[in-house]
């Protein structure tokens, strides 16, 4: 059985807290390993380790630190496989959703290549008599990311790699479900030629996440997960006066307009509903078709194809989706089936009693699809994250578009139409902060910014792209004059440039 500790100063050490916790492979429900629960003393031994090479590594001039990147980029292609069948194996996501998921992470790293441009400052000659300003980005010191199990690889890159090419020092506390890849990461980092000290993963719970929000000497943490711990990590980092970003939980829609081409549209709910079983933050979870006729078009199509969605292992290149990543998150899943039914909600394709031949004690479900689902039910109010999509009908465009627009999350939404301006009106007027149009999974290319609004999102500053390096630096501004042989005397009142 792999014991799994943490990545400090370069280096694995042991887990010294004597907690540790179990993790899976959910495709065979066998345990496969143990990761070490960090003390708060150990989060102090990481931010030690990170705050005494941090320095250094800011003096690093923009390009040298993006050749370690650079170099990073070229360790990562060269084992995509084996990282993809190690986060496969661990999550339970099939062999290409990992390659997704290391992949999508990459692109955030080509984009903090660019540092050298991303964090010039401003000029301005002959500001006033003599004097010229002109401002700087840098570094924060140390700073820290909390990371979610469903994205094991993509999410720690976006935290780390802008972090780090700003000239920070990173400390990583990625989930304690799927532990092997972000471990993995930091030894490529190294490889590449980051000093050591300048990536720490810790791994740990509650205890670690609350010695990361409490440290003094981090001075800012991004978090992602559910709602309700995001604005846990929100109000507690701000109260010790860290910067903070967090990513919370998600209800994404997706209206079809009565003129939506219907094949692309079932296509693009399939793929978005039930991709990594439902485990995204981005996924689709509802579906509104606008009028009856619309709406019953939809439902006939999408029986069929929930009910022939192939389930299996990781490892099977046919699966259109694996296992769940923990026994315990299945069964919530299936609880909220359960509740859907008993709300009044009419279960189409029910998959609760799906078993996976020869891997009966997998962590695996069948898609499950509701019709007639209502705003007021739990099931549409709270974010199942599993393969369930619920379709609320709507009888007008008004109706639909006002769905998102007031629902507690505002993370991702999606309009299929062929009429530009419908797409044109839905996007200007939809309280949502990440919107598609007849593109389902609405994730922003690595040099924008990712983001959603409302309960899915606490903070001023948004993932990837220019928020990034807005979030990981800091503004210095210089007015500066050199003496010219004229004097005025002394002046009292605020400077200015009358």
């Amino acid at each position: 059985m792999r014991q799994v500790g943490h990545f400090i100063g370069g280096k694995h050490v042991e887990g010294k807290s004597g907690r540790t916790t179990d993790f899976y492979q959910p495709m065979t429900g066998e345990v496969i390993g143990q990761v070490a629960l960090a003390s708060k003393a150990e989060l102090r031994e990481a931010v030690e380790n990170a705050k005494a090479a941090q320095p250094a590594w800011a003096a690093t001039n923009p390009q040298r630190r993006a050749r370690v990147l650079m170099k990073f980029l070229e360790l990562i292609s060269k084992e995509m496989d084996s990282l993809a069948e190690l986060l496969a194996r661990e999550h339970g996501k099939t062999l290409p959703d990992a390659m997704g998921d290391i992949q999508r992470g990459v692109e955030v790293v080509e984009f903090a290549c660019g540092i050298p441009h991303l964090m010039k400052g401003e000029f301005t000659e002959g500001a006033g008599p003599g004097i010229d300003i002109y401002s700087m980005r840098q570094a924060l010191g140390v700073v820290a990311g909390i990371t979610p199990f469903n994205f094991p690889a993509m999410i720690p890159m976006w935290k780390f790699a802008p972090a780090i090419a700003c000239g920070n020092a990173f400390i990583l506390k990625p989930s304690e479900r799927d532990p092997g890849v972000p471990m993995r990461l930091a030894e490529l980092m190294i490889e590449a030629g980051l000093p050591a000290g300048i990536l720490n993963v810790v791994n740990g719970d509650k205890e670690a996440v609350d010695a990361i929000l409490d440290d003094p000497d981090i001075k800012a943490v991004g978090f992602v997960g559910s709602s309700a711990i995001a604005q846990y990590v929100y109000s507690r980092a701000t109260a010790s006066g860290k910067r903070a970003q967090c990513f919370g939980g998600a209800k994404n829609h997706m209206i079809i307009m009565p003129d939506a081409d219907m094949d692309q549209t079932v296509d693009a709910l399939i793929g978005a509903g039930y991709g990594s079983a439902g485990e995204r933050c981005m996924a689709i979870s509802v579906a509104v078709p606008v009028g009856k006729a619309t709406a019953d078009a939809l439902v006939e199509r999408l029986i069929p194809r929930v009910e022939a969605l192939k389930v299996g292992p990781s490892t099977d290149p046919t699966a259109d989706f694996g296992p769940m990543v923990t026994k315990a998150h299945r069964d919530k899943v299936l609880s909220y089936v359960d509740l859907g039914v008993q709300e009044g909600a009419k279960l189409l394709v029910d998959g609760r009693n799906f078993t996976m031949q020869g891997y009966e004690n997998g962590f695996y479900m069948g898609g499950c699809l509701f019709d007639e689902v209502r705003p007021d039910m739990r099931i549409y109010k709270e974010e199942i994250f599993g393969p369930v999509l619920s379709v609320v009908r709507a009888e007008n465009y008004e109706e639909a578009l006002r769905l998102p627009t007031e629902h507690e999350y505002g993370n991702g939404v999606a309009i299929f139409t062929r009429d530009g301006d419908t797409a044109r009106d839905f996007t200007s007027r939809v309280d949502v902060g990440m919107v598609g149009v007849n593109v389902p999974i609405p994730v922003p290319i690595a040099y924008y910014t990712f983001g959603g609004w409302k309960a899915s999102g606490f903070g001023d500053l948004n993932q990837h792209g220019p928020d990034s390096i807005r979030f990981y630096t800091k503004t210095k501004t210089v007015t500066s004059r050199w003496p010219s042989g004229i004097r005025s005397g002394a002046e009292f009142s605020i400077p200015t440039m009358k």
